[in-house]
């Protein structure tokens, strides 16, 4: 099994795709998130989505707490799938993990078309949070708080307890992570935000726009940090439309 494989999950083979779009999950979450994605994108695009270590088929791997390793890590695993035009979406964590793949690509003359972030502000505006340092009944509040987590598993201590390490780990990542300053891409940037996600606001993330010299985008939602799941629909509307040039070549 190569790195490649380990790494990226392709749920919808189109292997005539002209343009393919790479999924990073959230904190907590493994590759499965964007299998709704994969399913409704259209003929035109093929979405991977990387899973990350210690997560499902990957648990007996050592996570991976330091969000610059992992998104190098991911960059080794995608490259052999840059044989045509792709873009990166990412969803909170993974819009920071998306935009740190999408620089080091961009440095080996590897740029994306596009670039999606969801539910994150700015890699420029930090905050000072310290969720990942909380005992674990402050990890199960605050993912009840963000409504992202399927409420059935705070009821089954087996999945609670395989999932908080990760939750915690991943939050470590995102927390500790600090933006270093450096050419901006050229891709054009899609921003979604939800109205009132209390992890980052409409002017955090409007902020992307200092981290690209393409055009850059503002989608605001009803909803809060997952408002992506309501949303679905209207989200990969724009996500195809954008991606829509590169499809027809």
């Amino acid at each position: 099994m190569t790195t490649s494989d380990l790494w990226v999950r392709r749920y919808h083979p189109r292997p005539d795709a002209p343009v393919r779009l790479v999924c990073f999950p959230h904190a907590g979450s493994s590759a499965p998130f964007y299998v709704p994605v994969s399913a409704n994108a259209g003929p035109g695009v093929e979405v991977l989505s990387l899973q990350y270590p210690g997560r499902q088929e990957r648990r007996n791997e050592p996570l991976v707490d330091d969000l610059d390793t992992l998104a190098a890590q991911c960059t080794d695993a995608v490259l052999p799938w840059l044989d045509r035009p792709f873009a990166l979406f990412g969803h909170s964590m993974g819009a920071t993990v998306a935009f740190e793949v999408a620089r080091r690509l961009t440095a080996k003359s590897l740029e994306p078309v596009h670039l999606f972030v969801s539910g994150r502000r700015a890699p420029s505006r930090p905050r000072d949070e310290h969720v990942h340092r909380r005992d674990d009944a402050g990890i199960i509040a605050e993912m009840k708080s963000l409504s992202g987590t399927d409420t059935r598993i705070f009821d089954e201590e087996d999945l609670l307890r395989e999932l908080l390490p990760i939750v915690r780990n991943d939050y470590k990542a995102a927390e500790t992570y600090a933006y270093t300053g450096g050419e901006p891409l050229r891709c054009p940037v899609t921003v979604f935000t939800g109205h009132d996600d209390p992890k980052v606001s409409v002017d955090e993330a409007d902020a992307w726009r200092s981290h690209t010299t393409g055009t850059t985008v503002l989608h605001v939602y009803d909803g809060g940090h997952f408002f992506l799941t309501r949303h679905q629909a209207a989200v990969l509307a724009v996500v195809s439309g954008s991606l829509a040039p590169a499809t027809t070549g």
